[in-house]
């Protein structure tokens, strides 16, 4: 879904773990997150944005996770990802999961953590529907950021979002002014009404969550751009993008989660 180079990396070191033990390895990721400090650190930067918003998140939507059966990275993630819905008293139930890489194995330790897997893969294009919503994309490919932004193109739809993944400032200063604007249009138009904070550096977990920063949108902030940038609506279809980065719908076998329920 999100362009992870790791996706494939240990596929037979997981199917050699059984559900029972990819839950006690993630335990142990979670209280490794617990001691070092990090998860400490990392709740007040998530903090800084929510407190400043009168409506608390309702659902998390967790894109490009990866294999966590396999892969210690990944699995970090998931372990954080757990302890922020804790934080921000999002239950399980109401949060929902999507990466074509995940096993059948995995797919069924996501649902014995009471989280749910979305059936299709929706390339990032998930309508907030009203909903304060917090977006987990640690290490996504720009186009389902990009993605995300067109299909909440309103400011009144992103100041309900909240994102933790790659840096938005990161790929502003990566990018060519004019590739950012060409291919991922909605990024850089959005980006005079971001707001961004870095997630804490940690010797422990430079590769885990490098790059990673919470963004939201201050509906004041977005009411300040030009009204005209509001009117361009033109789905992102990528034509001239050399590096995607993501898995499209189209792309056959892997376009669903593992026996996913419908919502």
């Amino acid at each position: 879904m999100g362009g992870r180079r790791r996706r494939g990396r240990g596929r037979a070191a997981e199917e050699g773990a059984d559900g029972a033990a990819v839950l006690r390895l993630l335990r142990a990721a979670r209280d490794d997150l617990l001691s070092s400090g990090f998860w400490a650190a990392s709740a007040g930067a998530v903090r800084a944005p929510l407190g400043r918003s009168a409506e608390p998140p309702a659902r998390c939507v967790c894109y490009g996770l990866g294999r966590f059966g396999a892969c210690p990275a990944a699995r970090y993630q998931l372990a954080f990802l757990l302890l922020l819905l804790e934080e921000l008293r999002v239950p399980p139930g109401q949060c929902s999961l999507f990466d074509p890489a995940f096993s059948p194995r995995e797919a069924d330790v996501l649902r014995q953590l009471g989280m749910r897997l979305l059936p299709e893969n929706e390339e990032g294009k998930h309508d907030v529907e009203g909903s304060a919503t917090v977006f987990y994309m640690v290490h996504c490919g720009k186009a389902l950021y990009n993605n995300l932004l067109w299909r909440n193109w309103s400011a009144e739809a992103l100041s309900k979002m909240v994102i933790i993944g790659n840096s938005f400032r990161g790929m502003e200063e990566r990018l060519l002014s004019r590739v950012l604007e060409r291919d991922y249009s909605y990024i850089a138009k959005v980006l005079k009404g971001t707001e961004e904070a870095a997630l804490p550096a940690h010797p422990r977990y430079l590769d885990t969550f490098n790059d990673t920063s919470i963004h939201w949108f201050p509906l004041q902030k977005l009411q300040e751009i030009s009204p005209e940038v509001w009117d361009f609506l033109e789905e992102p279809m990528y034509q001239d993008c050399e590096d995607l980065e993501i898995i499209r719908r189209e792309d056959g076998a892997e376009r669903r989660c593992p026996d996913a329920t419908k919502a």
